[in-house]
């Protein structure tokens, strides 16, 4: 109605748990979502860094995953997984893995021939090297497309609404069906905020592991 406010500031003070709890699943979605894709892509861009005539096809069907419009893929999940988390976290897993692999990927292919020789004078076996040499120097690459997945994944969880799995996008539906605005607003709100605090996190946590690259950056 003209004169009212875009968010009922009341409304807000009387719904902390229903806005605390959409917040909950819409984290805790997009948490399985990217670490799902982690647990996927990692062995997919090893194997791919391996043996190169495998990175056509796993690039191929990750990219045929990832063109896939979401609502589609919900749709075709639904007679075989159901109104459930799982629906959700299927398709939601299944857009990060382009982004991931590409990613892992990159990062094996940037570490430094000489650094791999080194490894191999050491005498350290295939495994060893890439445990402690390769995904160490691979890992500001690897988190970059984490950020990238994570910052994505927040903002499809918000589709998963209308399998009834949406986190803040329940809210966002609801305001629709309601016509009320605010829980529209509040939703994309925190959806926002959702999306650059786990960013920032995610940052954070790429300089724990990589102290080295901060002493590099400082004596340059």
């Amino acid at each position: 109605m003209p004169g009212e406010p875009l968010i009922r500031w009341s409304w807000v003070a009387d719904h902390p748990a229903e806005i605390g709890g959409a917040l909950g699943q819409h984290l805790l979605l997009t948490v399985l979502a990217v670490l799902g894709g982690l647990a996927i892509s990692l062995p997919l861009a090893v194997v791919a860094h391996r043996y190169r005539r495998t990175e056509a096809p796993i690039t191929w069907v990750a990219g045929v995953i990832y063109t896939i419009p979401s609502l589609a893929l919900f749709v075709l999940l639904i007679p075989v997984t159901g109104l459930s988390i799982l629906t959700s976290e299927i398709g939601l897993v299944g857009y990060t893995l382009l982004i991931l692999v590409r990613n892992t990927l990159a990062g094996l292919d940037g570490v430094p021939p000489d650094v791999l020789e080194a490894a191999d004078a050491m005498g350290l076996t295939r495994f060893q090297r890439l445990v402690r040499v390769e995904l160490p120097i691979a890992v500001p690459v690897i988190v970059a497309g984490i950020r990238i997945a994570t910052v994505t994944t927040v903002g499809l969880v918000t589709v998963t609404a209308l399998i009834g799995q949406g986190g803040l996008g329940q809210l966002m539906l609801t305001g629709f069906i309601n016509l009320f605005p605010t829980e529209i607003y509040v939703g994309a709100l925190l959806s926002v905020v959702l999306a650059v605090a786990a960013d920032a996190g995610l940052l954070l946590l790429q300089r724990a592991l990589t102290p080295w690259a901060r002493v590099h950056g400082a004596g340059a």
